[in-house]
């Protein structure tokens, strides 16, 4: 019996991993965190009987305590909560499926207490990669990627020396918005974006889709999980979402994990990594499928991703000032308080402003997602 633990619980990654739970039937989950969604949280509460919960704010936390008296799982909160769920007794993995820099923390104390993190949360390495690699190897835990592209890399390096590696081919479907210029994309509304045409997602990864800034934070990542040179991954657009990314050999060959646009499928291959079980849903029909469409990124209308190669290129703090003015524009886009292509324009005002901090501390880096954050909050 495999035993678990999950930070976001109540999104995307967190219920499709309590969906692999269900069809597998031999993982025990001890511990689970949500931000706000308690009525989701008791529900998977009552289902999984988890020891710990931890939710973010005293209110809920209160709320929840009420809800769940009749259960033996105990509520905690706040950034306390989420380490203690992160560091528990008896769990092999921590899934971090929770979104934002708000990961972390957390991550490095399951790190330091021996845990193996299924990572799904980009924040992580984006901003403290050479915090997190480093340490995970002075503690032997293994950083099992659950992303779709970085877990595709990881499958097609099984068998091979990664030094092996000429270049990492990262797919991207291109989002709802593939083809537009920048004029055309001068009106698109929250809804507009959030209509992804292959995968079904939280509202601020299928933003960061749109604008194809998520394929810049996966870059980062994926210098970070594959000890790479930024200058090593190639974007390349897939529309069709089947091809989830590739890895170029020195000699030549190529070799891609194909499948239908499932998370499921690398959340269960991370849970259970190195076995593979059997996962139902469908699968690819090449007869239906008949040709793969292959095309360059448009760098210059979606230009969030050549920023991202710029903060990843320079490094230090400069990422952590790219994820952190994506993360706050997004959010004020989803309120409506600023238009679509001000999200990029945000990016790149914050990264032409920042003063890199060559080798960030944590506290360096979470000083850097604040002062970000207050040069953004003073344009309005």
């Amino acid at each position: 019996m495999k035993k678990i633990a999950i930070l976001g619980s109540t999104g995307s990654i967190g219920t499709q991993t309590l969906d692999v739970v269900r069809e597998n039937g031999d993982i025990e989950v001890l511990g689970i965190a949500a931000g706000s969604n308690i009525s989701l949280l008791e529900e998977q509460i009552r289902e999984f009987r988890p020891r710990i919960a931890a939710v973010w704010t005293e209110e809920k936390a209160k709320e929840l305590r009420v809800r769940i008296a009749d259960t033996d799982t105990e509520v905690v909160e706040g950034m306390d909560g989420l380490i203690q769920v992160s560091t528990m007794q008896g769990a092999e993995i921590l899934v971090t499926a929770i979104v934002g820099m708000i990961g972390i923390r957390p991550t490095i104390e399951a790190i330091k207490s021996g845990k193996h993190i299924a990572l799904a949360n980009k924040e992580t390495l984006v901003t403290a990669g050479h915090l997190i690699m480093p340490l995970a190897k002075e503690h032997q835990v293994s950083i099992l990627p659950v992303d779709s592209e970085h877990s595709a890399i990881f499958q097609s390096l099984q068998g091979n020396d990664r030094k092996a590696i000429h270049k990492i081919l990262l797919t991207a479907s291109g989002g709802p918005f593939r083809g537009r210029t920048q004029e055309q994309l001068m009106e698109v509304t929250v809804e507009d974006a959030l209509k992804h045409p292959n995968w079904s997602m939280g509202q601020k990864i299928t933003i960061d889709s749109s604008t194809m800034v998520n394929k810049g934070l996966e870059v980062i990542e994926a210098k970070w999980l594959f000890d790479v040179d930024v200058d090593q991954i190639q974007v390349v657009v897939q529309p069709q979402s089947i091809i989830h990314s590739m890895v170029e050999y020195v000699d030549g060959a190529v070799l891609a994990e194909l499948g239908t646009p499932d998370m499921k499928l690398p959340i269960q291959y991370a849970l259970y990594y190195p076995e593979r079980r059997y996962l139902p849903g469908d699968r690819v029909d090449f007869w239906k499928l008949r040709h793969l469409d292959f095309e360059e990124p448009d760098m210059d209308t979606f230009y969030g991703l050549k920023l991202a190669y710029i903060a990843g290129r320079r490094g230090g703090s400069l990422p952590t000032v790219y994820n952190a003015a994506n993360e706050l524009a997004v959010s004020q886009f989803l309120k409506r308080q600023i238009k679509y292509l001000e999200i990029t324009e945000i990016i790149e005002d914050c990264i032409r402003a920042h003063k890199v901090i060559e080798h960030p501390t944590l506290e360096q880096i979470l000083e850097t997602e604040a002062a970000t954050y207050d040069r953004i909050n003073s344009r309005r």
